[in-house]
């Protein structure tokens, strides 16, 4: 009876029923960011997901696929991450013990919402919703209002920069200009003046410093020098300030005080678009209370950043702790943290890869996993494939949550990034991985899943290969095929199948009479790939003709249009995105955009085509 009661109380500690996770808004985020530091600092992996206010499923078309390149699937994704906001984002810090499979995971759900507290136009508040997807999370509970009024706002790195600009807080932002090697006349002219301007209302300042007994007639002289030099108060402290020009003017003048004396501090005056219209001179009682009210000034600026990133703060620690970060949807997921967190996203996907790859240098996809076990290379959903191991394999893993006391009972969201811990480590039981390595007293990952890193494709291959464009499947039966064999058909008849389009593209000239395949990608465009090299060209030619004869001519008659894979490549690169592939392929056939086709670099690119799977219309 022993081992049978531990392997049941083994199974319900995975029930997520029990599970709690800690959900955070405005009202305790300073609290929770606390926390949150000193348990990513003592995890050995993160795992995160996302909520959004809309997926990629609808049109069909515009969904990662299996035919995509690396670079038109980053299209895709980088389309639905300006189109969608978060609403919620999940980061699950957990810690793994080797010989009892234990997990120990601190959740937290941090409900956010893009709020503009800066009045400076960002983040934006025109976003797009799927209503379907609103109002599946409406049935499920989650509260929109608190959302709303108390979701965390954020802005991304260099929305940041602008920010700090826009208000006033950037201190630091001129420090380091290089020094100037050439000057001209009139920068001479320029810096002497203001030299002279400032040694003026400096000797002013000392004077009256030491004059403690004056008259009144003497206070009035004083006052009015103060206004005919411009001399103001800052910080209790006297400043003046100068007018300048040009980030040129700026710079003679921060270089002209590096020399000048101890006590002055010069701070930069921003407009709201970022421009420098002025600098203010404050003048210090001695080179230490200069060094003092330097220190003041970085202690206000990083709270007011504090205040401009928000959760970003979250991101920012994930990104110090260099863990590797678990995903479900590695594409998806980290073109959302780069657009909403980091900076505008990059139009070519190397580019993208060599900016995240700084903020995130390890990123593991559950999916990737999941597709290693053969056994489960079509579960997608994280609570089905929890639930097909547990039902298939005895591999007990136990998972303790030491905060789950002190969370409030009521309606829990942002479970995921908690299932998805678990589900990690039930495969790599499964699969017998070691999660990481100890060398040196630094944990690593293991060889088998270092492998599976950064990989920027739903359907990439387990092997991987550089960002050459491949696409890869995990199905049995695979052919790899060049782009340049592939075509794509539309204006057949509707309702036609793949099936039936192949018979008549058979019937209809010899080209088809060697070896290819149709498959429908959306109801109203198709794909055929030759598996002869040269075929694909020779039927886009003579479809093309007005020679056309015999079943050919009949299609060309009926509407049938055909282009090739670059035509494609094009679309998702321009964003031309419409409800209908044929739509898209119509206006990318037009000259207005063959002029950009030409223009764009051609690169020889490979999928991998599976013949054991046809796309069906009913699952997209």
């Amino acid at each position: 009876m022993g081992p049978l009661f531990q392997l049941s109380s083994r199974r319900s500690l995975c029930t997520s029923s029990r599970w709690r996770v800690k959900q955070v808004t405005t009202s305790n985020f300073q609290e929770s960011l606390e926390e949150i530091k000193t348990h990513i600092s003592a995890s050995d992996f993160v795992a995160v997901s996302m909520g959004t206010t809309g997926s990629p499923t609808a049109p069909s078309w515009l969904r990662p696929l299996p035919f995509d390149t690396d670079q038109t699937a980053y299209s895709k994704a980088r389309r639905s991450a300006h189109r969608f906001q978060l609403l919620h984002f999940a980061v699950c810090p957990f810690s793994v013990a080797h010989p009892n499979h234990l997990i120990i995971a601190h959740p937290y759900n941090f409900v956010l919402f893009p709020r503009d507290e800066l009045k400076t136009g960002m983040p934006a508040y025109s976003f797009s919703c799927q209503t379907s997807l609103l109002a599946s999370m409406a049935r499920q509970g989650y509260d929109f209002n608190a959302c709303v009024y108390n979701g965390i706002s954020y802005m991304s790195r260099a929305q940041e920069s602008v920010a700090r600009i826009r208000h006033g807080t950037a201190l630091s932002s001129h420090r380091g200009m290089n020094t100037s090697t050439v000057f001209t006349v009139a920068d001479t002219v320029f810096v002497e003046r203001i030299r002279s301007r400032i040694k003026h209302w400096r000797n002013s300042c000392k004077s009256s410093d030491t004059n403690t007994k004056t008259s009144k007639h003497e206070e009035l002289i004083n006052s009015l020098k103060n206004i005919v030099l411009g001399s103001e108060q800052f910080r209790s402290r006297p400043c003046m300030t100068i007018d300048v020009c040009s980030e040129r003017q700026v710079q003679l003048i921060l270089e002209m005080l590096v020399d000048y004396s101890d006590d002055l501090l010069p701070l930069p005056v921003p407009t709201q678009n970022g421009t420098i219209h002025s600098v203010r001179i404050v003048l210090a009682n001695s080179k230490e209370d200069k060094d003092l009210l330097e220190r003041e000034l970085q202690n206000f600026e990083e709270e007011e950043s504090k205040n401009i990133r928000g959760f970003r703060e979250v991101i920012d620690l994930i990104s110090a702790s260099q863990k590797p970060v678990i995903s479900h949807n590695c594409l998806n997921d980290c073109t959302l943290i780069h657009s909403k967190f980091i900076a505008p996203l990059p139009h070519e996907l190397d580019e993208f890869v060599s900016s995240f790859r700084a903020v995130f240098p390890k990123v593991l996809d559950v999916n990737y996993l999941m597709k290693k076990h053969g056994s489960m290379k079509k579960v997608t959903n994280i609570p089905s494939a929890i639930s097909y191991l547990n039902n298939h394999f005895f591999a007990p893993v136990d998972l303790e949550i030491p905060d789950q006391a002190t969370v409030k009972e009521g309606k829990i969201h942002g479970l995921d990034a908690l299932r998805l811990s678990y589900l990690f480590m039930k495969l790599c039981s499964i699969l017998k991985i070691s999660p990481n390595v100890t060398e040196s007293g630094n944990k690593h990952l293991t060889p088998e899943l270092e492998d599976l890193t950064n990989v920027f494709h739903p359907f990439s291959a387990l092997i991987k290969d550089s960002f050459n464009e491949d696409v890869g499947l995990w199905t049995n039966n695979t052919k790899k095929v060049s782009c340049e064999h592939l075509v794509f058909l539309w204006g057949f008849k509707f309702g036609m199948t793949a099936g039936m389009l192949k018979s008549v593209l058979r019937s209809a000239h010899d080209t088809f009479s060697g070896e290819f395949d149709v498959k429908l990608v959306d109801r109203s465009c198709a794909i055929v790939v030759f598996w002869q090299p040269g075929l694909s060209k020779e039927f886009m030619e003579i479809m093309n003709s007005e020679e056309t004869t015999g079943g050919i001519k009949n299609l060309v008659s009926d509407g049938l249009r055909v282009t090739g894979y670059e035509t494609y490549s094009t679309i998702c690169r321009l964003g031309l995105w419409e409800l209908d592939l044929a739509e898209s392929l119509e206006r990318a056939s037009e000259s207005s955009c063959r002029g950009i086709e030409s223009k764009c670099e051609r690169k020889s690119c490979e999928i991998h085509w599976y013949n054991d799977n046809v796309i069906n219309l009913d699952d997209l």
